[in-house]
């Protein structure tokens, strides 16, 4: 489910270096590390909580911004997207019983601690993912590349976002991880 997931992030992996270091109070909270500007996330596949399935994601300044982890539920179907201090922000449930693949985002309530519905992503030929207020996206896969471009459905087909294997200056892909 974490390869699933790392293939619907909305992430563009194009920084230099990370170098993480403790997050300023300003960057601790999610509403206030919302931006307008287009950002670029490196993800780590390494989790923060020792000897389990998760990765880390680092901001352009190399500070930890989110938590991604399944607590090592081989077998499991939901992982949860968290906060720097391990505050569950969003989870993924994927759906069992689907025949191309269903997965279920929610959005975590800060008050009650519930789950809300936020959006659904269908897998039939092509990855679909449809956001409760009627927004619908298309994650295709770049020609002749090692990655993904998210595209509006609803703004004739206008890229989102981009998925791409973080690479040196000089166009050197860094492996796996």
């Amino acid at each position: 489910l974490l390869h699933h997931l790392t293939e619907l992030a909305f992430f563009s992996l194009s920084m230099s270096r990370v170098y993480p270091k403790t997050p300023s109070s300003s960057s601790s909270s999610p509403s206030s590390y919302i931006t307008s500007k287009p950002e670029s996330f490196t993800i780590w596949m390494k989790s923060l909580v020792f000897n389990t399935r998760g990765c880390t994601v680092y901001n352009s300044k190399g500070e930890i911004v989110y938590r991604v982890d399944n607590y090592d539920n081989k077998c499991g179907q939901e992982v949860y997207l968290m906060d720097i201090r391990g505050k569950v922000l969003y989870s993924l449930l994927q759906k069992k019983f689907s025949l191309f693949g269903c997965w279920d985002g929610y959005k975590w309530d800060d008050c009650s601690s519930e789950k809300q519905l936020w959006f659904r992503v269908r897998k039939n030929r092509s990855i679909s993912v449809s956001l409760c207020d009627g927004c619908t996206y298309q994650i295709v896969r770049m020609d002749g590349k090692l990655g993904f471009k998210i595209v509006d459905e609803d703004e004739e087909g206008a890229m989102v976002a981009e998925i791409k294997q973080k690479q040196t200056d000089t166009g050197i892909n860094f492996g796996e991880d």
